[in-house]
């Protein structure tokens, strides 16, 4: 938690000292900069401390749930962080664990055999504290085993992934809460019919095979919520337009084959540099897949600071409103029932790797920092939370 928050005479102060070495964007984007200079107090009464209760308990209080997709060696060898984890989540995710294959626990080491080492450590962990637990993913066109190339054929494509299903969603039978079952499906510029993604299962088995895991899935687990998880739904922009489209008529296709699907998953990776960001659309978007008679779970929830000023205070302001205004959007929808980030701490962040900053410093995406405190990030979930009706 900060102990002081910027007057907006000081934060344009330091706004331009940043600008002037170069740290911010500069004039060739006049959107961003203005995006900056519009965090005034006023307008970001999300940045506050709202206290102390925990983020679980805020959702809990308008019938939301919110948790964190945490790696089993993060979360077994730091203590702090179980702690804090055990603190602000109700829900658990393992964020590798029950893939196929994400070193250095691959759930499928060989063709034959399976390794629940990880994810069956993460559920007990789940279950101790109270929490729930969520399974992610069945079917993945990435983080597949380096024998699957070599292996698996259209011969015996159905076989492998029914034998995958079955035995690990039966093993957690009873105790998931929900599976991300297919997984970024759809890809408008692969430029195929249906706007789907050129993927291994879709070269084998065709577009069935989404269909055919959710059947698969619910055989092994009928009580368990299934759900179709998919990332780039949340900006006002070409390709996120093409992609919410393709999804909504996924959803349709599904429904009217009777696939045993209940929700959708937006991943909600947002960019704290976008300005292309409409309300109305989303909020129409989410209507859609409510009045489908789908639930929906923002399942991947951070905010990426890569082309954000240097100033750490700046910064987090902007991180916070980025935070504050889609959760304001979403969860004015019902049909929203969970919020996950994914990570709960600074500290460990898939986007230190994969989103570096130029400069360096180290990435602020998510609600704590890399001690374990609450940022500017956890007051705007905590707010929205609070403002939030209940389900």
């Amino acid at each position: 938690m900060y102990q002081k928050i910027f007057t907006r005479r000081k934060f344009l102060l330091g706004l331009g000292a940043v600008t002037a070495m170069g740290a911010v964007v500069t004039g060739k984007d006049e959107l961003k900069r203005q995006q900056i200079l519009a965090l005034d107090d006023a307008d970001c009464e999300c940045i506050k401390y709202p206290g102390d209760e925990s983020l679980k308990q805020r959702a809990a209080k308008k019938k939301l749930i919110f948790g964190a997709a945490i790696r089993y060696d993060q979360l077994s060898s730091d203590t702090e962080y179980a702690q804090n984890i055990a603190k602000e989540c109700s829900i658990l995710l393992p964020e590798w664990g029950l893939k196929w294959h994400v070193n250095p626990k691959p759930l499928r080491p060989t063709p034959e055999s399976f390794d629940f080492t990880a994810a069956d450590w993460m559920l007990n962990f789940a279950r101790t504290h109270d929490m729930q637990f969520r399974g992610h993913t069945l079917v993945w066109h990435e983080s597949l085993p380096p024998w699957f190339e070599n292996t698996v054929n259209h011969q015996n494509a159905k076989s492998f992934l029914e034998k995958h299903i079955q035995t690990v969603v039966g093993r957690y039978r009873g105790k998931i809460h929900s599976w991300d079952v297919v997984n970024e499906a759809i890809e408008p510029r692969d430029q195929l019919p249906n706007g789907l993604r050129k993927t291994p299962w879709l070269e084998l088995l065709g577009e069935d095979y989404i269909d055919l895991a959710f059947r698969l899935a619910h055989e092994a687990d009928p009580k368990a919520m299934l759900v179709y998880n998919d990332y780039g739904l949340d900006y006002d922009i070409a390709n996120d337009e093409a992609k919410r489209n393709a999804v909504i008529q996924l959803l349709k296709r599904l429904k009217s084959k009777g696939t045993p699907i209940h929700a959708l998953g937006i991943q909600a990776h947002l960019n704290g540099s976008e300005t292309n960001f409409n309300p109305q659309k989303l909020k129409d978007f989410l209507a859609q897949v409510a009045d489908l008679g789908f639930k929906i779970l923002i399942t991947e929830l951070d905010v990426t600071d890569k082309e954000l000023p240097h100033d750490i205070e700046i910064r987090d302001r902007i991180i916070a409103k980025v935070y504050n205004n889609y959760l304001k959007v979403v969860l004015e929808e019902p049909a929203v029932i969970a919020v996950i980030t994914w990570g709960l701490s600074d500290k460990y962040t898939w986007l230190n790797e994969f989103k570096p900053r130029e400069d360096g410093a180290p990435v602020r995406p998510l609600p704590l920092d890399l001690n374990g405190k609450r940022k500017f990030a956890w007051n705007a979930i905590a707010h929205a939370f609070d403002n939030a009706p209940t389900r």
